[in-house]
């Protein structure tokens, strides 16, 4: 009964190890971004919008900022999708252009902040490594395009 008892410790103590480490790596991601966002015309939308989701990030979970967050992350998803670009515009991946990387970065925060309120949700216990999963998931997929823009982009990017 005491081996049940250590296994299912240790495997608890290193599920919080690639929790922390996901929601930290997806931090630094939010405040990278949120740095970017001074030389924007519209950074009054989009920093906030990263430091909250950098916020909810560094402090793993915090319900009231997090559910905040993902509106304001909704709203100007929304904003972007049908106002700027049109129905037909969501599925383009050039990050060259600024409408395209604010999409895809508020798609970013909203995916974020529904780990987090699910991560934070004390009834979600059937869930929870899959909740693990989908936070290491978006890491690697935040993490992979902005890899992917810095290195492969074209350097005439469309403002």
């Amino acid at each position: 009964m005491k081996a049940e008892s250590s296994s299912q410790k240790h495997m608890k103590s290193s599920r919080f190890t690639v929790s922390t480490c996901s929601s930290l790596l997806m931090a630094f991601l939010f405040a990278l971004s949120a740095s970017f966002q001074f030389n924007d015309p519209d950074w009054y939308l989009w920093f906030p919008l990263y430091a909250m989701a950098c916020l909810v990030n560094l402090v793993n979970g915090s319900n009231k900022i997090a559910k905040t967050t993902l509106l304001l992350g909704t709203i100007l998803f929304l904003k972007d999708v049908c106002f700027l670009q049109g129905i037909s515009g969501i599925w383009s991946f050039d990050m060259r252009e600024r409408v395209v990387r604010e999409k895809v970065g508020s798609g970013l925060v909203i995916l974020s902040m529904s780990i987090q309120l699910q991560k934070g949700n004390p009834n979600n216990t059937t869930l929870s490594n899959h909740v693990e999963l989908g936070q290491s998931i978006l890491v690697a997929i935040g993490y992979g395009l902005s890899f992917a823009f810095f290195l492969f982009s074209k350097p005439e990017m469309k403002f």
